[in-house]
């Protein structure tokens, strides 16, 4: 469940606060923007997992603590980006309400500072106790699918197609399912006018039964369309750039909690976009880890 958190003044945040409360919008399409900042880059992040309780360890690593990190770090950028994406696994485990809470509040800074933050669900995630957690109501928001809901985001340069993945909680495979393809051929067929990039929690493949499940189904829709120029992902808690024969760019955005091989990088990655191609530098969170700083160019495709 694809869902945006708006920005937030300061004196906002504190007025909702006392009133029991944290503001969100959600909407099928988007035109988001910050007060200030480069509106061609974003602070990427995926498989936050952010329990109820900010102490918890899991793995050695203290994931509330990689999340205050990873933001202070967007906070500290010379030039700010639009806005943050997180690639889903947003909560610990089970999708708990307080661990949404946590979230929500962990993001604050970055909402203070004009930037909206916009979210997409995981195998970790639960929908009900999402919507529970961070207070807010969606009657009356337009739900294109019933039960898989999308983000269409409209930036100057390029549009993020922002998928569900999310099958069942606590299950490792993902599925986005017939209706949901069917709207995002229709969505992109709709907007041809600029460069896409399609984010899914899940990797493509079913390797296992760990990845995507409908991964050729998702492929036959993107890959003739060549406006679709890169496919995001998270799930796998490892960082890899690669490219298809068909010269779509497949970007396995890291962690920012834990990672699940020993040697692997958390971080972050500072995305930008111009003329006919993406820019992509990876933050580690430990910096002297070999692959803090490395920087990748996505050429686009033709078409």
């Amino acid at each position: 469940m694809p869902v945006s958190l708006q920005p937030l003044s300061r004196r906002r945040f504190i007025a909702r606060t006392l009133a029991g409360s944290i503001g969100a919008v959600f909407a099928r399409s988007l035109r988001a923007s910050s007060a200030s900042g480069d509106p061609d880059a974003w602070a990427l992040f995926s498989d936050v997992h952010i329990a109820a309780d900010p102490e918890l360890v899991v793995r050695d690593v203290k994931m509330s603590e990689n999340l205050k990190q990873a933001v202070g770090e967007v906070l500290a950028l010379r030039t700010a980006p639009v806005a943050a994406l997180i690639c889903g696994d947003c909560a610990y485990a089970s999708g708990q309400a307080r661990d949404y809470w946590q979230l929500t509040r962990l993001l604050t800074p970055l909402r203070e500072a004009g930037l909206p933050v916009h979210l997409a669900l995981g195998n970790h995630d639960h929908r009900e106790r999402f919507f529970e957690g961070i207070s807010w109501a969606n009657n009356g928001v337009h739900r294109p699918i019933e039960d898989k809901h999308v983000l269409l985001l409209r930036f100057p340069k390029v549009n993020w197609f922002v998928l569900d993945s999310l099958e069942k909680t606590e299950s490792t495979p993902g599925l986005l399912g017939v209706e949901q393809l069917e709207w995002l051929a229709a969505a992109l067929d709709a907007n041809r006018d600029k460069p896409a990039l399609v984010m899914v929690h899940h990797n493509p493949g079913v390797a296992g039964h760990l990845g995507l499940k409908d991964t050729v189904a998702l492929f036959e829709v993107i890959r003739p369309r060549k406006q679709v120029k890169a496919y995001f992902f998270g799930h796998t808690h490892v960082w890899s750039v690669e490219q298809d024969t068909g010269g779509l760019h497949m970007i396995n955005l890291p962690a920012v909690a834990y990672v699940f091989k020993k040697g692997e990088p958390s971080g972050w990655v500072h995305a930008k976009v111009e003329q006919h191609r993406g820019l992509l530098e990876f933050h580690a969170l430990d910096r002297s880890h070999k692959a803090h700083g490395q920087q990748v160019e996505l050429r686009w495709r033709e078409g």
